[in-house]
């Protein structure tokens, strides 16, 4: 088999390696971009903006509280709160400290929350006042001695913060009481700081910097260490295949999922700095109107997401009346893209959304399609640079083109492992490679695709059935929402697929369906169930939750 066959078909100008060697360490990648775009907006959000420069300043004082409160480099400390001009102060300030940054779900429960501060030997917390409530009820039980409360509205101007406060607090009643002892609030730790000096430390480039939890290929909830390499390795790899279309310091950015997300920590918080971009946060991804108002605020030339927020957007009439002018690069990752989104996206917009792939164990992006629309629609792209990846049987041989089996890849972003789960790690990667647990096949130019996770295929009288199959299709209903598609139990066929569908109008009958699908589906993967739901269970992010749909079929 031909080695790489992806880099024969690799866009101009876009590297088959990168340079891992240009920063030892993460802080060294963003002094080197503060100090170059002090002058210029580096993130926004509400409509208030902070240039680079201020981030420099305030995530050195930041630093400097933190060491002045006894935390020191190898520390953990985690960060629990959505997207607001407080995060990318806290992590920089946090990476600048030398702590060990744990990106927390603030939706968490207070189980998942001390499961993971335990885990992870948490000994601060950075944490919106929404979710102290339940902090204090884990609280006791954990590491943690120092907490530093933000709220919403704390990094803008005296009247806008207590604007945004008084809404939240006493309008929408989003923050429930708590009783916390011994906190600081944001602003404060900000103006400490300023009294104390960082303390030097090493920072080599193998050191970990972020604990990402992840569910992995397998079992519970792990932390997958991240180090000042691979998250480097990353950025540099996503700048190789952007370069081409970005304008240095004219970039504007559109975040509306969390940065606490992988996604879009590398891609949004870090990546964009190499170019001096403006990135637009938005605090809630699942509020669309709020993700429309930004497009009309701003001139948006690039925007990340996933399939569920693009599928949104595109059914929202108020949309379609936005300027995309300078929309030159949309890209979608998390989850699959549906062939129908996609459609309907460059069909509004006029602007491609290309498919990634990725995982958190790869901090994470693993394969992108060429950005200017060349690539395979319904692919997961090739490679990125310096990254190698098979697809192999359940022996770990690779198969021949065309056939499915699992991706395995290999590459300067992969993690160094899973905090304290060595036999975990020794599962998931084997002599450097990750074993994704994904099911895709590689076609003869070097485009890789994904069948299904193995977890989700269903099995229906000994034949393999993959979700994604089923939802491509049933999404080519112009009457269908969103749809996912689960196996249940069958006596006579082991298991049948049954899908969960929200219509777009209520005149969408089974019958209907369900004469499409025999349309375009062979006989064993037509839906054996069908039902109509007005919304399905998503994650926080946006994601489709198979798994509680599968369980309360």
């Amino acid at each position: 088999m031909e080695a790489r066959p992806w880099l024969r078909n690799y866009p101009p100008g876009v590297p088959a390696n990168i340079d891992t060697g240009q920063y030892e360490n993460l802080v060294q990648f963003f002094d080197e971009s503060f100090t170059k775009y002090k002058n210029l907006p580096a993130f926004e959000c509400m409509g208030t903006r902070i240039s680079y420069g201020q981030v420099d300043k305030y995530s050195r004082n930041f630093a400097a509280y933190l060491h002045s409160r006894g935390l020191n480099p190898g520390d953990k400390i985690a960060l629990m709160m959505p997207n607001l001009l407080q995060y990318p102060v806290a992590i920089f300030g946090a990476l600048r400290a030398g702590l060990i940054v744990v990106n927390t779900n603030p939706l968490y429960t207070p189980r998942e929350m001390l499961f993971q501060f335990q885990d992870s030997e948490v000994r601060a917390v950075v944490i919106l006042e929404n979710f102290a409530s339940n902090l204090e009820k884990i609280i006791h039980q954990t590491k943690i001695q120092t907490v530093i409360l933000t709220s919403v509205g704390e990094m803008h101007g005296p009247v806008k913060a207590g604007l945004i406060n008084f809404a939240v607090r006493h309008i929408k009643r989003m923050v429930p009481k708590y009783n916390l002892a011994n906190t600081v609030t944001f602003r404060h730790a900000l103006k400490e700081g300023a009294r104390f000096e960082i303390k030097s430390f090493h920072n080599c480039p193998e050191d970990v910097i972020i604990h990402q939890y992840t569910g992995g290929t397998t079992g519970i909830s792990k932390g997958a260490m991240l180090t000042n390499q691979s998250v480097i390795a990353n950025m540099l790899q996503i700048k190789a295949w952007m370069q081409q279309h970005l304008v240095e310091g004219k970039e504007v950015t559109l975040s509306p999922l969390p940065m606490y997300h992988i996604f879009a920590f590398t891609v949004n918080c870090l990546a964009m700095l190499l170019v001096g971009a403006h990135t637009v946060l938005v605090t809630n991804a699942r509020d669309i109107p709020s993700v429309i108002k930004e497009f009309k605020r701003n001139k948006i030339t690039l925007m990340t997401g996933i399939n569920t927020l693009f599928n949104a957007l595109v059914n929202r009439e108020e949309f379609k009346t936005c300027d995309f002018s300078g929309l030159k690069i949309t890209v979608g990752g998390g989850m699959a893209i549906q062939k129908a989104v996609a459609d309907r996206w460059k069909e509004i917009t006029g602007c491609v959304l290309t498919e990634g792939y990725g995982m958190t164990e790869s901090s994470p992006l693993l394969t992108v399609n060429p950005l200017d629309g060349s690539g395979k629609q319904g692919s997961i792209g090739m490679p990125v640079s310096s990254t190698d990846m098979m697809i192999v049987n359940d022996e770990g041989i690779p198969v021949a083109v065309g056939e499915p089996g699992e991706i395995i890849a290999k590459g300067p972003q992969i993690m160094k492992g899973y905090y304290n789960q060595p036999g975990e790690t020794a599962r998931t990667v084997v002599d450097g490679w990750l074993h994704t647990g994904d099911i895709g096949r590689m076609d003869e130019d070097g485009y890789f695709y994904i069948v299904d996770r193995k977890k989700d295929m269903i099995l229906v009288s000994g034949f393999n059935v993959f979700p994604n199959e089923i939802e491509d299709v049933v999404m080519l209903h112009p009457d269908v929402l969103e749809v996912a598609a689960v196996g249940i139990p069958d006596e006579k066929s082991g298991e049948v697929v049954k899908i969960f569908v929200v219509p777009k109008k209520g005149s969408l009958s089974k019958s209907d369906l369900l004469r499409h699908c025999k349309e375009n589906l062979t006989g064993y993967k037509v839906p054996k169930e069908i039902e109509f739901r007005n919304e399905l269970p998503k994650t926080n992010v946006g994601k489709i939750l198979r798994r509680a749909l599968r369980e309360g079929a």
